[in-house]
């Protein structure tokens, strides 16, 4: 049963990606109250005001089910906030919509670090369309990487990959580079028979750029079948998903007590055993107290817990809420 508009909520929980948004009005006891589902959000692409617009639909039904009309916190983990200072000018432009009495914006991996932990104390390595790690205390402690790409020394992510991919795909057909199987894998998954094909393809948007993120799952099955060249570039990926977590856990001064590392994302996620056992055996040898865990909670339930430790709630509240998403 929801509350009503004269007696907020305790936390509206916002976990807003790339493709999708959840969220979730949570009691300060930790009840979840309603949920719901939006689009991507992309402040990059269509501007902050047209991004919280959209955002704003998924917000307004979850309130309508919950039978509120703000909550005492609002807390938020986005994709593009990047940087604090993208985090601060984001969470002023919320506040100016009036959801709740404070707010706090965290980049969206910190709501898979949170939920995979018992408690904000751990280390997270988010693989999806792009790459990124954070790590956090409970004294309030984080270590974070401003992630933005090739500019802030990332490597990685499903982008990245399918890119790589056809680099050295490209480079076997035309003899410039090593032979791969990665040049007949490729461009057989849209049906093409030569990389030279999918080259003008994808130059003239024969084949939508979004569809690039396709070729991710090719280039871990060519590794998987015993491809070299492919290999090399699932192993890059486990080191430096093992350099990320090593330095995040150095920073926050965790590399010799036994922490939780956190992997999370669809890359992270899909169970390619290669790459599992690589930064498995990486970590192990890099960082041996490491308490390494994939993440499959949704992510929404640890911006919900991170509102949660906002308000001072106790471990029954947040107990009650994980137990709402992982039953």
């Amino acid at each position: 049963m929801g509350l009503t508009s004269s007696s907020p909520a305790g936390v509206l929980a916002i976990d807003a990606g790339n493709s999708k948004t959840d969220v979730a009005v949570v009691t300060a006891a930790g009840e979840v109250l309603a949920t719901a589902r939006g689009g991507g959000f992309r402040p990059p692409a269509v501007g902050v005001a047209a991004a919280l617009d959209a955002l704003a639909d998924p917000v307004a039904r979850a309130f309508a089910a919950a039978g509120v009309a703000s909550v005492s916190h609002v807390s938020a983990c986005l994709a593009n906030a990047d940087l604090p200072v993208e985090e601060e000018q984001l969470a002023a432009a919320l506040r100016a919509r009036g959801w709740g009495g404070s707010v706090t914006v965290r980049n969206d991996t910190f709501a898979i670090l949170r939920a995979g932990v018992a408690e904000p104390r751990g280390v997270a390595v988010v693989c999806g369309a792009g790459i990124n790690c954070v790590g956090m205390r409970p004294d309030g402690r984080t270590a974070r990487f401003p992630a933005i790409g090739r500019i802030s020394g990332d490597w990685g992510g499903g982008w990245g990959l399918a890119e790589e991919a056809l680099w050295f795909a490209a480079r076997a057909e035309d003899g410039r580079g090593e032979p791969t199987a990665l040049s007949r894998d490729l461009p057989a998954h849209f049906g093409l028979p030569t990389m030279y094909a999918l080259i003008e393809a994808l130059h003239l948007e024969h084949i939508d750029h979004d569809r690039r993120h396709e070729l991710t799952p090719v280039l871990f099955a060519t590794a998987a079948g015993g491809d070299a060249v492919a290999r090399s570039i699932v192993a890059r990926l486990a080191e430096e998903v093992a350099v990320l977590a090593t330095v995040a856990l150095t920073r926050l001064d965790l590399l010799d007590e036994e922490t939780p590392v956190l992997l999370g994302g669809s890359v992270l996620t899909a169970g390619h055993a290669l790459l599992d056992d690589a930064v498995r055996d990486l970590l192990a040898a890099r960082a041996p107290k490491a308490d390494v865990r994939v993440v499959t909670a949704s992510p929404v339930l640890g911006a919900a817990l991170l509102g949660l430790d906002r308000l001072g709630a106790g471990t029954q509240a947040q107990e009650r809420a994980r137990g709402y998403w992982t039953g």
